[in-house]
């Protein structure tokens, strides 16, 4: 029997299915009040089913199970928070390289037999591996009072280029997260026919608001028009500076050619 150095972890159920429900925008049928170990058990099955759904995991390959969270493993507990908090809030700054030491202990006819394992939480990285920061960064960190004026000057941008289509943007911070606006300002602007089978014109969960994201990340890509990495769930989770790289990288190529053979546009001061 294999025991591990973690200590307890008591999880609060109806909160823990209705954070589910909140950040990825499902609609869990669960029951609100579940007193059986065997109801709390599928009730917990039912949760983990749609996270791992949302976080794109197959169950052989996560490292938390229905039976690891219920029975209050901290080391499983912990990898899955860890998970959707990179899924859900991926500009939460979770600190990289954080490892834990765990100790099974088995017992056996001659004693106790201890073993030690290092468990990685959070990704390794090393300095070459991180991305230098970009005038974006610097942005937010430095000017932030400019954010504001530099979102503005995008919006006309692309509600200009949107106006054919009958579309307009008031928020770029929400507006671009499902990616379908998103697709449509690309198609319009490099020239591209969507059709309607390669994307989801409404869509109606997380993992289609990726795909059309990720969709679109590809598009820019292949244009040569993405000089910083994005990752396509900063976008779908609203996070307002991935959204205005993408958008800027339209607006640095696209606004010269809008107003005449001036100068062209740099990155933002």
């Amino acid at each position: 029997m294999e025991k591990t150095g973690c200590c307890p972890v008591r999880m609060a159920w109806p909160q823990q299915y209705r954070d589910q429900e909140k950040l990825a925008a499902l609609k869990l049928e669960v029951e609100e009040i579940s007193l059986t170990s065997a109801s709390q058990r599928r009730k917990l099955g039912v949760v983990l089913e749609a996270a791992n759904q949302s976080l794109q995991v197959e169950e052989q390959q996560a490292k938390w199970s229905v039976e690891a969270i219920f029975n209050k493993d901290l080391l499983a507990t912990l990898h899955l928070l860890v998970a959707l908090a990179k899924r859900f809030q991926p500009d939460l700054p979770l600190p990289d390289n954080v490892q834990v030491e765990v100790i099974h202990i088995e017992s056996t006819r001659t004693g106790l037999k201890s073993d030690k394992l290092v468990e990685q939480l959070t990704e390794r990285r090393s300095h070459k591996d991180q991305p230098s920061q970009d005038a974006f960064d610097e942005l937010f960190k430095l000017a932030p009072e400019k954010v504001h004026a530099v979102k503005e000057a995008i919006v006309s941008f692309v509600n200009q280029k949107l106006e054919r289509l009958g579309l307009s943007v008031q928020s770029l911070d929400t507006q671009f997260a499902d990616g379908v606006i998103l697709l449509l300002l690309i198609g319009q602007l490099e020239g591209f026919f969507l059709h309607l089978k390669e994307f989801y014109l409404t869509p109606s969960s997380p993992t289609e608001m990726l795909h059309n994201v990720t969709l679109a990340l590809e598009l820019l890509k292949d244009e040569g028009l993405l000089s910083y990495p994005v990752n396509p769930e900063d976008i779908v989770n609203k996070d307002a500076k991935s959204t205005l790289r993408i958008l800027y990288s339209l607006f640095q190529k696209h606004a010269l050619r809008a107003e005449g053979n001036r100068a062209p546009y740099g990155t933002p001061n």
